[in-house]
C-alpha cells in the first residue's frame, strides 16, 4: 500500500498535543526557521559526539563497515571478511557480539564532565538501521531484542542528567538496505511508505521517550526534505512536543538544507569556515581523524593530540561556533584510555581557561597573527580574552587591535596578579608576561578588561 503526504501529515497531526500558548510553527521553511535558538546551546559551546552501534563490533575502516562492504564492495573491506569470517557471514551476525559487557553509563558521564564539555549527542541509530534502544518499528534489529539486550540510550540518558549536562541523540534518517527505504528509492522518492512506516514512527517515539535537548540529523542527503516531510516533524517538534521549549537541531533534513535550514548549521563533517558566519554553526570533529567509529587497527599518528584540539576548539568558538567532539567506544563499551586521556586533558585546560570559551560572543575581530597565533573571544561590553595557541618564547607579547584605557586591566587566566603593559601608538598594547605555566594543551589566556 502507498502512503501518502497527507496521510503523513495527519499521522504527525495526531502525536501532536494540544494547542498550547506562545509562537506557533508552520509547516514551512520560513516560519519554522524564525524560531529563537534556545539560549542554553549558544552558551555551552563544547559538546561530546559518541558513535556506537553494531560497527563497532568488526570495528575496522569506518563506521560505514556494512555499505564499503556490501554497498561498495571496496576491496578492502571484502578481503577483511573473506580472511577472518567464515564464507555466508552476514552483517547482521555481528548484533549478538555487539556485548557492552563492559558499559556504565556513570563511568562514560563521569569523564565527559571530566572533559569539561556541556552537552553529549549519542548514536541513536545510524545508516545500519540498528537502534540503541527499544524501538517498536525495529523489530530485533535493536539494542533491547539483540546484542547488548539494554537500553543504551536510556541508560546514558539518566547518568548524563544527573550531572546536569545536556543530553542529545543523533538519527539518521535514512538505512541503508532498509527494503522499505530502498523501494522509495526505486520510485524516485514519490512514494513515502518508508517515512510513514518507519522513520518518522520512530523518531517520534524518540522524542517522547527520552526527551532529548539536541535532535542531530543525517542520513537525508538522498532525497529532498519533502519526502521526509521534515517540516511536519519540525513543527510539531517546536509546536507541541515535550521538549518544545528547549529542543536544538541542526540542518539536515534533507537535499538541499544543509547551511539553510533548520536550527543550527553543521554545513558539512568537520565545517572549517573561513570568516565569521553569519549563523550559529557547530563544528563536528573526531579524536580519530579517519572515523567516527572505533577502529581496532588505528595508529597514534591518525589521532588529533591535544594541542590540536584546544586549537581546534578554539578557533570554532572565536568564530561562533560550538565544537562536538567524537568518540567511538568499543562493542564492549569502554572508551579507549587514549580518547580518555585526551577528553580529561581539554577538562584540564577548560578549568583555568573555561572563562574564555563558555557563554562567550565572538568579538569585533576574531584573530591576529601577532607572534603567535592568537584567537579572541568576549564577554559584555569591555572584556575580552586573548587566547595564545603557541608559545611565544618572549618576555613581552604585543596585541595591535584592542584599544586600552586608563582602567584597563590585564591578566593571565590562572593568575589573579594584573600584568604590567604599556599602549602601543594608535591602538593596541605589549604585555610584559610572567613564565608561562606548563601546559600539555600548550595554549594560554589573556583576560583584558576595560578594552574596546
Amino acid at each position: 500500500m502507498q502512503v501518502t503526504l497527507s496521510q503523513i501529515s495527519l499521522l504527525l497531526c495526531l502525536l501532536s498535543c494540544a494547542s498550547t500558548n506562545g509562537a506557533r510553527y508552520t509547516p514551512d521553511w520560513a516560519s519554522l526557521d524564525s524560531r529563537p535558538l534556545p539560549e542554553w546551546y549558544d552558551e555551552v559551546k563544547f559538546g561530546i559526539f559518541v558513535h556506537w552501534g553494531v560497527f563497532s563490533v568488526p570495528a575496522f575502516g569506518s563506521e560505514w563497515f556494512w555499505w564499503y562492504w556490501k554497498g561498495a564492495h571496496e576491496s578492502e573491506y571484502v578481503q577483511f571478511m573473506t580472511k577472518n569470517y567464515p564464507p555466508g557471514f552476514s552483517y547482521t551476525d555481528f548484533a549478538p557480539d555487539f556485548h557492552a559487557q563492559f558499559f556504565d553509563p556513570d563511568e562514560w558521564a563521569d569523564i565527559f564532565e571530566a572533559s569539561g564539555a556541556k552537552y553529549v549527542v549519542l548514536t541513536s541509530k545510524h545508516h545500519e538501521g540498528f537502534t540503541n534502544w527499544g524501538s517498536p518499528n525495529s523489530w530485533n534489529w535493536n539494542s533491547v531484542d539483540n546484542g547488548p539486550h539494554r537500553d543504551l540510550v536510556g541508560h546514558l540518558g539518566k547518568a548524563i542528567r544527573k550531572r546536569s549536562l545536556h543530553y542529545g541523540l543523533y538519527n539518521s534518517l535514512y538505512e541503508w538496505f532498509n527494503p522499505i527505504y530502498l523501494s522509495d528509492k526505486q520510485a524516485g522518492f514519490k512514494t513515502q511508505d518508508y517515512v510513514a512506516k518507519k522513520a518518522l514512527p520512530e523518531l517520534t517515539n524518540l522524542v517522547n521517550r527520552y526527551k532529548p535537548d539536541l535532535i542531530w540529523s543525517d542520513g537525508d542527503w538522498e532525497a529532498p526534505d519533502t519526502y521526509w516531510n521534515s517540516t511536519e516533524f519540525l513543527a510539531w517538534l517546536y509546536n507541541d512536543s515535550p521538549v518544545k521549549d528547549v529542543v536544538v537541531t541542526n540542518d539536515r533534513w534533507g537535499a538541499g538544507c544543509y547551511c539553510k535550514h533548520g536550527g543550527y548549521y553543521n554545513c558539512a563533517d568537520k565545517f572549517t569556515p573561513g570568516q565569521l558566519p553569519n549563523h550559529k554553526w557547530e563544528k563536528c570533529q573526531s579524536v580519530d581523524t579517519l572515523s567516527w567509529g572505533y577502529r581496532r587497527n588505528m595508529k597514534l599518528s591518525e589521532l588529533m593530540d591535544l594541542p590540536r584540539i584546544i586549537k581546534d576548539l578554539v578557533y570554532t568558538v572565536a568564530l561562533g561556533g560550538n565544537y562536538l567532539l567524537n568518540v567511538g567506544p568499543t562493542a564492549d563499551g569502554v572508551i579507549a584510555p587514549v580518547f580518555e586521556e585526551r577528553l580529561r586533558g581539554i577538562g584540564a585546560w577548560l578549568k583555568i581557561n573555561g572563562e574564555a570559551i563558555y557563554a562567550t560572543k565572538p568579538w569585533r575581530v576574531q584573530a591576529e597573527n601577532a607572534t603567535a597565533l592568537v584567537w579572541y573571544t568576549s564577554k559584555k561590553t569591555s572584556t575580552v580574552y586573548a587566547i595564545i595557541t603557541s608559545n611565544p618564547m618572549e618576555n613581552t607579547f604585543k596585541l595591535s587591535i584592542p584599544k586600552t584605557s586608563n582602567s584597563t586591566v590585564v591578566t593571565l587566566l590562572g593568575n589573579p596578579e594584573p600584568l604590567k603593559w604599556i599602549p602601543l601608538q594608535s591602538t593596541g598594547l605589549s604585555v610584559q608576561l610572567p613564565e608561562l605555566p606548563f601546559t600539555p594543551a600548550q595554549a594560554w589566556t589573556l583576560k583584558l578588561d576595560g578594552v574596546a
